[in-house]
């Protein structure tokens, strides 16, 4: 009778010892499951953080896009008609004058270039920079202005972020079109 407990008291022991490797098992499992929906949480409310800034960001600057001030600096630089930077000196003033019409490209030009420089460094999306800004329209009309006082300055640099800008829209319009 005593062997027969003590066959009994094994085979229970072996059994507990089985599920404590399964328990263990599961437990492991359901931690590792748990670390694992923790990150895949966190990657996604940190794209969702950047979307949210990204779009404050451009609601930002849609904002200045409506002010009266940039809103009749864009209809000044339409309305003007030169041939080139000489005709353009000639007709409204050097472009770093204080003069209405150079002012008006000067206060656009430094827009795009902030744009530019967003866009570069990948804090806005360029669908959404193409949505709210016609940026090939003012690169067009603006371009020989902006060649010219790299010239007269001899920097190569001035407004090359509103010139990466123009790019990068174009590129966007040549694979959407």
């Amino acid at each position: 009778m005593c062997h027969i407990i003590q066959l009994i008291l094994d085979n229970i022991t072996i059994r507990l010892g089985v599920m404590m490797v399964d328990i263990q098992t599961i437990s492991v499992a359901v931690a590792s499951a748990s670390v694992t929906l923790a990150a895949i949480y966190y990657i996604w409310q940190i794209g969702h953080q950047n979307k949210i800034r990204q779009t404050d960001l451009v609601i930002r600057i849609s904002d200045f896009g409506t002010r009266k001030e940039f809103l009749e600096a864009c209809m000044d630089i339409f309305e003007t008609d030169f041939k080139d930077y000489d005709d353009f000196v000639r007709k409204y003033g050097s472009f770093f004058s204080k003069r209405p019409i150079p002012m008006s490209f000067f206060i656009v030009s430094n827009f795009m270039e902030r744009i530019g420089v967003l866009l570069r460094n990948k804090l806005l999306d360029i669908s959404m920079v193409s949505q709210l800004i016609t940026v090939t329209d003012f690169w067009e009309k603006m371009k020989p202005i902006i060649e010219g006082v790299r010239e007269e300055e001899h920097n190569q640099k001035y407004y090359e972020y509103f010139e990466y800008l123009y790019n990068e829209v174009k590129k966007r319009g040549a694979r959407n079109g």
